[in-house]
C-alpha cells in the first residue's frame, strides 16, 4: 500500500512537472511551435498557481479574439497607474507579429514560467509579455516560408485581412494594432522589444539585431542606447554563446559588401514607439539555423535584456522624464530621414563563403553559401542617417472634427487635445498640397504618397463648435506632428486619410464661363494682367482656348479655395481660444 501510494504521488509530481512544460520542450524533436488554442491554455494554467502573474485582455482582433497581454509583476500590483507611482519600471514585449517567425512565443512561454518558478521576477520592472499578437495569422496554420528551417508548422504573415501587421501601427487599419496602442498607451514602457526572424543571407550568426536608428531617436536616448544598453546586450548575448550583429548584412546582395543599419518609420512597431519616446528593439533570428537553437536564443536576448532593465531601472526612470520633458519643449521636427554614405564605419563580420554552381533547376549559375569555408572579415557599416525633411511645431493644430478616424487615433495614443466652444474664425496657416508621387499599386491596402510638396498660406479660417485644438506642448509631440505634417513619411496624408481633399467638386461649362470670363477680364486688370503674363510665357496656353478658362477660372471667386487644401491648420500665434 504505502509502496502504490509512493508511486501515485511520483506520477503526480511528474505529471505536475510535465504540466509546466510548453508544447515546444515537449516535442521530441524540438521543432514545434505551439498554437494560439496551446498558448492561451498554457498561460492560463500557470496563472492559477502564481498570484504575481496575471492575464489581461485588450480589445478584440480582426478574427475578434482579444489580444491578451501577460503580465509578471513580484509585489502583485497589477495596476499601471500604482506602477508608475510606485516608480518601477515597464517592459514590453512583443510576440508573433508574423506567425511564421514563431520563436519570441516559445520562448517567452518557459521565460515565464521559469522566472516564476525561481522566483526571479525583477524588483524594480514589471514585465508584459503580449502572448500572440498577429492571433488571425496564427490560425491559419501551415508552411508557407519557403526560405525557413523549421518549425514544421506555423502560422501565415498576413492577418484575417491579409494586412502586414508590422506595417500597420502608424495607420492602424486592424483592430490588432487599435488593441495594441491600448496596451501601449495604459502601461506606457520605458522599452520595448518585438520578437523576429529574419530571411536574408546566409553567415555564422544565429541572432541579429535592429535598434531604434540612432539618428531618429531622441539623442538622451540614443546616447544611453549607442553606450551601454546596447553593447550590454551584444555583451550577454556573446557570453551565452549568441554572438549577434547588426541587422541589414549585404548592402549590395552580398553580406561582406557591408551592414546598412535599418531605418524604421512609425509604420514598425519600433518607429511607432520611437515616437512615443520608447526605447525599442527587434530581435531578428535567422531563417536557417534550427529553430530550437533561434528559441533559445530568444529566451537568452529577454533574459539579457530584463536583467539590464532591473539593473539600470532608475536611469531609465530618470531618462523617460527628461525627454519627455525635452520633446515636449521641442521646437523643430525631423519628417523624414535617407541614408548617409559618406559616413562609414566598420565593424567585424563572421560569415560564410558566397560561390556559385551550376542550378539542379536551370542549369545555370546560382549562388550558395559554403559552410564548410567560414571567414572573419571587417566589413562596412553604414549607421548614419541625415534628415531629408524637417518642421518648426505651430503653437496648436487645428482639426475638423470631421476627420474622426484623426481623433480616435489621437484619443488612444493619449494625445491631448480641446475642443472649441464656438463657431470661430482664426487667422491660421493653411497648406496646399502641390506636387506629390503616389504609388501605383497599394501596398496594404492604400496606394502611398511620397515627395509630397506643400505651399503654405495664410488665410483667414471658418472652424466651427466641436473642432479639436491640439497644443504642441506635449511628450507626445512627435506622434502628433509625424502625422499630421503631410510631408512626413508615414504622416496621415501618406497613408490616404485625406485624400477626398484632392478631388475638386465643382467645374464650369465652357460656353457658359466664356461671358463670365470676360466680364472678370474687363473688371479686374490684375487678372487680365496675370493671364497676358502667362500667355506670353506659356505658348501652350495661348493656344487652347479651354486651359485660359480654366487659368481664369483658377484665378476667379467661383474657384473652390477648399481643393487641394490640407484641412488641418496650423495656428503660429498664442491666440486665445474660448474651448471645451
Amino acid at each position: 500500500m504505502k509502496k502504490c501510494l509512493t508511486l501515485l504521488l511520483l506520477a503526480c509530481f511528474f505529471l505536475k512537472a510535465s504540466a509546466q512544460l510548453t508544447p515546444f520542450e515537449l516535442s521530441k524533436d524540438k521543432n514545434y511551435t505551439a498554437s494560439y488554442a496551446e498558448v492561451i491554455a498554457y498561460y492560463q494554467n500557470l496563472a492559477k498557481n502564481y498570484p504575481q502573474m496575471r492575464l489581461i485582455n485588450y480589445g478584440t482582433t480582426d478574427i475578434g479574439k482579444p489580444l491578451t497581454l501577460v503580465v509578471l509583476s513580484r509585489d502583485k500590483v497589477f495596476d499601471p497607474a500604482l506602477i508608475k507611482k510606485q516608480d518601477k519600471r515597464v517592459l514590453l514585449i512583443n510576440n508573433g507579429i508574423h506567425p511564421g517567425e514563431p520563436e519570441g512565443i516559445d520562448a517567452s512561454m518557459m521565460l515565464v514560467r521559469d522566472m516564476l518558478k525561481k522566483n526571479e521576477l525583477p524588483k524594480n520592472v514589471v514585465l508584459c509579455f503580449i502572448a500572440l499578437y498577429n492571433i488571425d495569422g496564427s490560425l491559419n496554420r501551415g508552411v508557407s516560408r519557403a526560405n525557413q528551417n523549421g518549425p514544421r508548422a506555423y502560422g501565415f504573415r498576413g492577418n484575417y485581412r491579409n494586412l502586414d501587421l508590422n506595417r500597420d501601427f502608424i495607420k492602424s487599419d486592424s483592430k490588432n494594432a487599435l488593441a495594441f496602442a491600448q496596451i501601449m498607451n495604459t502601461w506606457q514602457p520605458e522599452v520595448m522589444l518585438d520578437n523576429h526572424t529574419s530571411d536574408g543571407a546566409d553567415y555564422q550568426y544565429v541572432m541579429t539585431l535592429i535598434e531604434t536608428q540612432k539618428d531618429k531617436q531622441n539623442p538622451l536616448l540614443a546616447e544611453y542606447t549607442t553606450t551601454t544598453l546596447t553593447p550590454d546586450l551584444y555583451t550577454g548575448m556573446k557570453k551565452d554563446g549568441f554572438e549577434m550583429i547588426p541587422y541589414g548584412a549585404g548592402e549590395s546582395g552580398l553580406p561582406d559588401s557591408g551592414i546598412v543599419s535599418f531605418m524604421e518609420p512609425p509604420r514598425y512597431s519600433t518607429g511607432y514607439a520611437a515616437q512615443h519616446n520608447i526605447i525599442s528593439y527587434m530581435t531578428e533570428t535567422h531563417m536557417l539555423k534550427p529553430f530550437d537553437k533561434r528559441v533559445h536564443a530568444t529566451y537568452d536576448f529577454m533574459q539579457n535584456l530584463i536583467s539590464i532593465c532591473e539593473r539600470d531601472a532608475q536611469i531609465l526612470g530618470c531618462l523617460k522624464k527628461q525627454v519627455d520633458k525635452e520633446v515636449s519643449q521641442q521646437k523643430t521636427f525631423d519628417l523624414g530621414w535617407k541614408l548617409n554614405r559618406n559616413k562609414v564605419d566598420t565593424i567585424t563580420f563572421k560569415g560564410y563563403a558566397a560561390e556559385y554552381k551550376p542550378s539542379d533547376v536551370s542549369g545555370l549559375k546560382r549562388l550558395y553559401y559554403d559552410r564548410n569555408k567560414p571567414y572573419t572579415k571587417t566589413v562596412k557599416f553604414y549607421n548614419t542617417y541625415s534628415a531629408t525633411a524637417s518642421v518648426d511645431k505651430p503653437v496648436a493644430y487645428i482639426i475638423p472634427q470631421a476627420w474622426h478616424k484623426v481623433i480616435e487615433l489621437f484619443e488612444l495614443n493619449k494625445v491631448i487635445m480641446h475642443r472649441l466652444a464656438h463657431d470661430t474664425t482664426l487667422d491660421i496657416q493653411m497648406y496646399y498640397i502641390g506636387d506629390y508621387s503616389t504609388l501605383s499599386k497599394p501596398f496594404e491596402g492604400h496606394y502611398v504618397h511620397s515627395n509630397v510638396q506643400i505651399s503654405p498660406i495664410d488665410q483667414n479660417v471658418k472652424f466651427y463648435e466641436g473642432d479639436y485644438v491640439v497644443y504642441v506642448d506635449q511628450p507626445i509631440n512627435r506622434y502628433i506632428v509625424e502625422t499630421l505634417e503631410p510631408q512626413g513619411v508615414d504622416s496621415f496624408f501618406a497613408w490616404n486619410f485625406f485624400d477626398s481633399v484632392l478631388g475638386q467638386k465643382e467645374y464650369f461649362s465652357n460656353y457658359v464661363f466664356e461671358d463670365v470670363a470676360a466680364k472678370l477680364l474687363k473688371t479686374d486688370p490684375e487678372l487680365k494682367k496675370k493671364l497676358d503674363d502667362e500667355r506670353a510665357k506659356n505658348p501652350q496656353l495661348a493656344k487652347s482656348a479651354n486651359a485660359q478658362l480654366n487659368f481664369i477660372y483658377k484665378n476667379s471667386p467661383y474657384f473652390e479655395k477648399t481643393y487641394l487644401r490640407y484641412p488641418v491648420g496650423r495656428l503660429l500665434t498664442n491666440t486665445k481660444l474660448d474651448l471645451n
